[in-house]
């Protein structure tokens, strides 16, 4: 009771609990004496009657020692205490009687923070303790004997409690907060909320508690002792002032030291739609030319909005003026603008000016906070229509003419007409830009007339359409860039000029014991006419002698059936039956087409089982025939030419049979050429002369081919060589198939570009060596030209 004695309620809590630990480790203590005495008591009883007096003295020390006790203060110091160190704590003691004894505590802090006194059991702080660092320190408190350092008694824990002192400030945990509350909210609406913290204990009552006040923007919110933060005007208007940034304070609760820390709110007003568009103009006013097109653009009127983009639902409607049927005003999502756009073609010389009224709403304000000032704005618009050249007008659209089919008599349908809708009202032209099907079917004049060159036949195309552009003329002759169309659609009405044709649906067969009344074939036809209206085909047989009938089904079909029966063979296989069919048409016309019919053989089934092949018809036009005609001529024509180019080869070859040998002697010597590097070996103009000028091959001198005239008889032979040189060089000139190069340039002189050097003789010719070719006359005919042409006559020159 003396423990819990305490001006405190706090203090005295942790006293009691101190006096009820106590109490219990000392309750504990005096048990287990008990049980010591009960098993000495045991042990006395069961030992012999023997026992040494030293060890009863020993017994007797041991039973007086558990008797001893650990009596001490519970131990317990404030924090932050302003006194001169050390500060005393506490005192341990025990109830040994020893002048020898000499008290230690070990744990944390021991020997640093916290001494105590040997002799007397006092312990000292010698650092001042901050609670909010570290509450409570655990210690062991032992008494030893100082002479052989020998524990008189069991260690003992114990608890030293730092008290709590109110010396923190509260603080808060962030040195800016944020909120956002709606515009126009009502008195009381929470904003946002604040923290701040106090260090100190929260058991002592007022040493944590913390109270919270707004010390700048006061006259707008307020703040509970929880931290919430509450509008306290209900006028609070985002487009007066969208922010507010207030101060607030925490400290402790009253009657403390009155510390405190402050934190600044910014507080944001989102928008809410409560403000009307209004005209940014009284009036507007647009040019527009008048052949802007439907839904393009005149103008923009625009409005201002002080709410959010996502708070304008602008809406434009007319209230004077009243033109929506030639106007609309679609308002732009993005810029809130109206987009004024016109719904039908504008025209200069019917309306120069367009004046009307238009009002500017959102029909989504929320009344609640509607302002003063009117929910509505009108403005004047003002639209003026200026003028451009526009394309003629035609005066209907589509023109539409009927005529019909291969009239003679009808060359002009109608005629087209335009206007020019300006104020010059210039002349117009036509012109036909494209016609389906295309060709010159119809035609329009300069004037607008509709011609048709030759009759229309429908057969061919029922309809004709042209397009026809309109251009005015200007003033100096041209014409202008701007045209406008017209289409123009001519029908053709038919008329019964063709006759029906039979439709051959499949190959017509009848078995030979066919009986009467048996269909052989179910036959229908068509017209390239429109089918008439007064009935269906008539079908008839142009023979009634035949074995054949023919019954109308009125559908515009016929059965062709037996009618008496049994066919022979042996005297027709195949029947020609003529059936006529004609139209009901005026005036009415009819066909004969005849029918191929097949007698066959057939089994006790009907079934078909022999037929003969038949010859298909073909029909031959007139235009094939002539085109057959033409490839036959053309045949012809080049037969003849190959004819007459043989002959004229066989007359060149008769000239040239009496050099038959040279011919022989040339190609078989083969010498070899110079190739296409050799152009010094020979002098081809030389040749070109003797084929041209017909200048003789004596008489032209050449530097690259002289050679010694042979004797004898080398007048003969020179003029054998020429003309064999004129036939081959005919023979090169008419021969198609072979490359166009000269005869003579294919049998080129060796050049100096070959790795063998000239091989030639007639190189010889040009030096300075005599040699004997008597021995060519020893190597037989073949040689003979040779021999004569290197004779003994070095002096005259012959040039091939």
């Amino acid at each position: 009771c003396l423990c819990a004695l305490s001006p405190s309620h706090a203090v005295r809590e942790q006293r009691t609990q101190f006096c009820k630990r106590g109490a219990k480790q000392q309750l504990e203590r005096r048990l287990q004496k008990k049980m010591n005495h009960l098993i000495l008591l045991f042990s006395l009883f069961l030992a012999p009657a023997t026992v040494d007096s030293e060890s009863q003295k020993t017994n007797d020390a041991g039973h007086k020692r558990q008797k001893r006790d650990w009596i001490w203060n519970q131990m317990h110091i404030k924090e932050e205490i302003d006194t001169p160190l050390p500060h005393h704590v506490g005192k341990i003691t025990s109830s040994v009687r020893n002048n020898y004894a000499k008290y230690i505590i070990e744990g944390e802090y021991a020997n640093t923070i916290f001494k105590v006194e040997e002799t007397s059991g006092d312990v000292y702080a010698f650092e001042r303790l901050d609670r909010e660092k570290k509450a409570e320190y655990e210690l062991t408190a032992l008494i030893i004997d100082r002479r052989n350092n020998q524990s008189l008694e069991p260690p003992s824990k114990f608890i030293i409690k730092v008290y709590d002192i109110n010396d923190n400030v509260p603080v808060f945990v962030q040195k800016v907060f944020n909120g956002s509350v709606p515009e126009m909210s009502p008195v009381g609406t929470s904003v946002t909320k604040v923290t701040a913290v106090d260090a100190d204990d929260p058991t002592v009552t007022g040493h944590a508690t913390v109270t919270y006040q707004v010390i700048k923007g006061d006259e707008y919110f307020t703040v509970d002792d929880s931290g919430v933060i509450s509008t306290t005007r209900a006028d609070l208007d985002r487009e007066h002032q969208s922010t507010y940034e207030i101060i607030v304070k925490a400290k402790d609760a009253p009657g403390s030291s009155g510390d405190s820390s402050t934190a600044t709110v910014i507080i944001t007003l989102t928008d809410i739609n409560d403000n009307f568009p209004v005209f940014k103009h009284p009036s507007f006013h647009f040019k527009v030319p008048e052949n802007i097109s439907v839904g393009g653009e005149v103008g923009r009127v625009k409005v201002e909005d002080v709410d959010e983009p996502q708070h304008r639902n602008t809406k434009y409607s007319f209230v004077r003026g009243d033109y929506r049927d030639t106007f609309e005003i679609v308002a732009n999502p993005f810029t809130n603008e109206g987009i004024i756009r016109p719904k039908k073609p504008l025209d200069f010389e019917k309306v120069a000016e367009y004046r009307f009224d238009i009002e500017a709403t959102d029909p989504t304000v929320d009344l609640r906070y509607f302002k003063s000032g009117g929910s509505r704005s009108i403005s004047t618009v003002t639209i003026e229509v200026t003028d451009v050249d526009e394309p003629p007008v035609f005066t209907k659209l589509p023109y539409e003419f009927k005529v019909r089919e291969n009239d003679p008599e009808i060359r002009t349908l109608g005629s087209v007409w335009a206007h020019d809708p300006d104020a010059a009202k210039r002349k117009i032209r036509f012109i036909r830009r494209r016609a389906s099907p295309n060709g010159d079917y119809v035609r329009v004049s300069d004037t607008g007339i509709i011609q048709l060159p030759k009759p229309l036949d429908r057969e061919f195309s029922s309809s004709y359409n042209i397009t026809v552009a309109a251009q005015e003329i200007l003033e100096d002759g041209r014409l202008s860039d701007r045209e406008s169309h017209a289409q123009v659609h001519v029908i053709v009405t038919d008329e019964n000029d063709n006759a029906p044709e039979l439709v051959y649906p499949e190959e017509p067969r009848v078995c030979e014991n066919a009986a009467p009344g048996k269909v052989i074939i179910r036959i229908s036809a068509t017209d390239k006419d429109e089918t008439s209206p007064r009935g269906f085909f008539k079908y008839s047989l142009a023979t009634e002698d035949s074995n054949f009938s023919l019954v109308e089904n009125y559908d515009n079909t016929a059965n062709i059936t037996v009618k008496y029966g049994q066919f022979n063979r042996e005297l027709a296989k195949i029947h020609y039956l003529p059936v006529i069919i004609s139209d009901n048409g005026d005036p009415e016309l009819s066909s004969t087409n005849t029918l191929v019919i097949s007698v066959c053989k057939c089994n006790e089934k009907g079934n078909f089982t022999f037929c003969e092949e038949r010859a298909k018809q073909v029909g031959v036009s007139i235009q094939a025939l002539v085109a057959i005609f033409i490839c036959i001529f053309t045949i012809v024509i080049i037969a003849l030419l190959i004819l007459l180019r043989k002959r004229h080869k066989k007359d060149l070859s008769g000239l040239g049979r009496n050099v038959a040998e040279i011919h022989e002697q040339l190609v078989t010597y083969d010498e070899e050429g110079g190739g296409e590097m050799d152009t010094t070996s020979y002098d081809v103009s030389v040749l070109n002369s003797v084929r041209k000028n017909g200048i003789k091959p004596e008489a032209a001198p050449s530097p690259y081919a002289q050679v010694q005239k042979p004797p004898g008889n080398m007048t003969s032979g020179a003029g054998e060589m020429e003309m064999m040189i004129e036939v081959k060089k005919d023979e090169a000139d008419n021969d198609r198939d072979l490359l166009p190069y000269d005869t003579l340039h294919i049998y080129g002189y060796e050049g100096a570009e070959s790795i063998a050097e000239s091989l030639s003789s007639l190189e010889s010719g040009s030096s300075d060596s005599d040699i004997d070719y008597d021995f060519l006359n020893d190597w037989g005919p073949r040689f003979k030209m040779l021999a004569e042409l290197y004779g003994s006559e070095p002096n005259e020159d012959f040039v091939y």
